[in-house]
């Protein structure tokens, strides 16, 4: 089961998604909510801490999850204060029931990944796209477009045609022709 624990959170947040299953785990920790007490109103613990990227929005509870559950986190920088495991880029995590595969996809940021399961379709995509074709920024520190676009071709090409569900990093998921907006997402941000 899915839980997005930041979906009616009112301040600058990222979506902070819970897993529950035989690996409990938290794609992404937010900021500026407690996100502890609704890690806590879904599961009893929390196995693992996944980080899409080290941007504030996405990381300033992970101090909280840490200590609350003597979590350990996993991110793709490992010289970063946030990440105590590394992914690379065609590695598989456990998240869930499910095994990820994980998908270097900077532009947005340089230690961007993705987290896709072949098995069911589902795509945890951080900032690198999000609803209705609308991609990450690249004007921020780290950022660049054509590093992007080529991102989002990587992500298009791993999930084929068989993409179900597309959890973004900001906004809504997607669950209906999450293909779409993937491919609008790599036209949108190769003609800016």
């Amino acid at each position: 089961m899915i839980h997005n624990l930041a979906r009616d959170v009112r301040a600058f947040t990222s979506n902070a998604f819970l897993v529950t299953g035989e690996t409990t785990a938290l794609v992404d920790a937010g900021a500026n909510f407690d996100v502890v007490e609704r890690i806590r109103e879904h599961a009893d613990g929390l196995d693992r801490l996944y980080l899409t990227h080290t941007h504030p929005d996405h990381v300033d509870n992970v101090g909280a999850v840490r200590e609350a559950f003597g979590v350990e986190t996993w991110g793709f920088d490992p010289d970063s204060e946030y990440v105590d495991n590394a992914v690379a880029g065609g590695d598989s995590v456990p998240i869930g029931d499910d095994d990820y595969r994980a998908l270097h996809t900077p532009g947005h940021n340089p230690d961007h990944l993705c987290f896709y399961a072949p098995e069911t379709g589902v795509c945890f995509a951080g900032d690198l796209v999000f609803e209705n074709g609308a991609f990450g920024r690249t004007d921020l520190a780290g950022g660049d477009r054509a590093t992007l676009v080529e991102s989002i071709r990587t992500l298009r090409e791993a999930v084929g045609d068989d993409l179900t569900a597309l959890h973004t990093g900001h906004g809504g998921s997607v669950v209906d022709d999450p293909l779409v907006d993937v491919e609008t997402a790599e036209r949108a941000a190769r003609m800016s």
